[in-house]
């Protein structure tokens, strides 16, 4: 039993700790507590053998006998090491916390996430490859082969750069050929929409809330470029290898960022210091320019 009960970002930095486990339990039967949305990514990355539906810290629905092995890739607890040591397992793969689980290493605060978790598998005694990051091609059909992804949303506000200055952005694209597609789930079609009524440019799609994450992974894996924010679509770029512009706000790309050695631009100015949590956008975001972002683009698309 592994649990990673979070979004696809989280899933998709979490996909070489998963493997790992995987590749050094071949015998056992391995279920991933996760989103129920996430379950077509999954099977692509051939990390488990079922998904057991699971959001946040709600219990993990199980009602067979223990497991033989539990591991937390979902955070340093001690709530999430409780979900798993109510099922009894025989042994908790967990980070260290007094009273919960004391035979794991130290959590680090400034890690990166990716390295986060290879660390405590390899704690366990299984070799991790933090660039094990890439998935297979999606087994669907891209929506829209060749386009510019835009994805303007985020879980949380602190993270969203306003919609004015993506629609400058949208605009810039559309307007030197490109062909851009909005994305974002269902909740976010307003906020895609008016992005794209913001830009007055004909041609710009709007995909929001008409894509599973198959079919957006499907779509991302052969853009010309992804443009976004620091969210899952970002970490699909990164899962396939195509080219984007990140737009990095609370959370340093030292902690969430891609591998140097892709091909993406990070834009970030911040110190570290901002609530990824927050409800309004973080002042180190803000202070990412429209000229900027466009003048990175230009230079992905143009390479």
């Amino acid at each position: 039993m592994v649990l990673r009960a979070l979004g696809l970002g989280d899933f998709l930095t979490a996909v070489p700790a998963l493997r790992a486990v995987r590749r050094a339990l071949p015998e056992h039967h391995i279920a991933l507590a996760a989103p129920p949305a996430l379950a077509g990514l999954v099977r692509l990355a051939g990390v488990a053998d079922r998904l057991i539906p699971t959001t946040g810290l709600e219990p993990v629905p199980w009602s067979e006998p223990p497991p033989a092995v539990a591991v937390n890739l979902h955070g340093s607890g001690p709530q999430s090491h409780r979900l798993l040591q109510a099922l009894h397992p025989w042994w908790l793969v967990a980070y260290a916390v007094d009273g919960v689980a004391g035979s794991g290493p130290s959590w680090d605060p400034e890690e990166h996430e990716v390295e986060r978790w290879c660390r405590l598998v390899a704690s366990a005694g299984w070799s991790a490859d933090p660039a094990n990051l890439r998935l297979p091609t999606p087994p669907v059909r891209a929506p829209v082969p060749g386009a510019v992804v835009v994805h303007p949303g985020a879980a949380y506000a602190s993270r969203r750069w306003p919609p004015e200055r993506f629609a400058a952005v949208v605009r810039h694209l559309a307007g030197s050929g490109a062909r851009v597609v909005l994305t974002g789930s269902r909740a976010e079609e307003p906020l895609a929409s008016r992005v794209r009524r913001l830009a007055g440019r004909p041609g710009v799609s709007v995909l929001a809330g008409r894509t599973d994450l198959l079919h957006l992974a499907a779509l991302v894996s052969v853009a010309r470029l992804v443009v976004s924010g620091d969210t899952g679509v970002a970490h699909l770029a990164t899962a396939y290898g195509r080219p984007s512009v990140l737009l990095f706000g609370p959370t340093p790309p030292a902690r969430w960022g891609p591998p140097l050695d892709g091909p993406h631009t990070v834009l970030w100015h911040g110190d570290g210091s901002g609530d990824p949590l927050g409800g309004q956008p973080d002042p180190a975001l803000l202070r990412i320019t429209t000229e900027e972002v466009v003048s990175a683009a230009q230079l992905r698309l143009a390479s």
